[in-house]
């Protein structure tokens, strides 16, 4: 699966926030839990020890996620030369030939599990409304076939540029 490595700026400290909590809260928490239980004695038999062990080690794999991906990452901000056209960031609404209507925001991958209505940047929905205007027709391919899209609106959160 391709991967394109952008974000918006909310997405990119969202990230932040997380990777922050979790080296700097749930981790030491969880690493005293983990001494504590070591101390009782026997580790075999000690649930304590077993479950907050495993905890760190999960969260240690998030933190080396984490980290990796806010240094690969280039954030995307608003530009006014973006208005009228769909471009990453958009909220898009599209409508079909059957007058099903559907809303969404273009963002990157590791944005889309933030919000249901996230939608990759890699999609074949984004991949071609991608540099279309309102009142534009998309064709979307798709396994089940090709999808017939308008584009009813086009919407940017403004606030995100610097």
């Amino acid at each position: 699966m391709m991967k394109t490595p952008l974000i918006t700026r909310t997405g990119f400290q969202k990230l932040k926030d997380e990777l922050n909590q979790l080296w700097y809260e749930e981790r030491p928490e969880v690493t005293r839990k983990v001494t504590w239980a070591a101390s009782l004695g026997d580790r075999s038999e000690n649930a304590d020890y077993q479950y907050n062990k495993k905890r760190l080690r999960e969260i240690d794999r998030r933190i080396r996620y984490l980290t990796r991906c806010i240094e690969n990452l280039k954030v995307v901000d608003y530009s006014p030369e973006q208005e009228g056209q769909v471009f990453f960031g958009a909220w898009v609404e599209v409508e079909n030939d059957d007058e099903e209507v559907r809303r969404f925001r273009i963002v990157g991958y590791d944005e889309i599990f933030m919000d249901p209505r996230y939608i990759s940047i890699d999609s074949p929905m984004a991949r071609a409304l991608l540099k279309k205007g309102i009142g534009d027709e998309a064709i979307v391919v798709t396994p089940k076939g090709e999808g017939y899209w308008y584009i009813n609106s086009i919407e940017y959160e403004k606030s995100e540029s610097i």
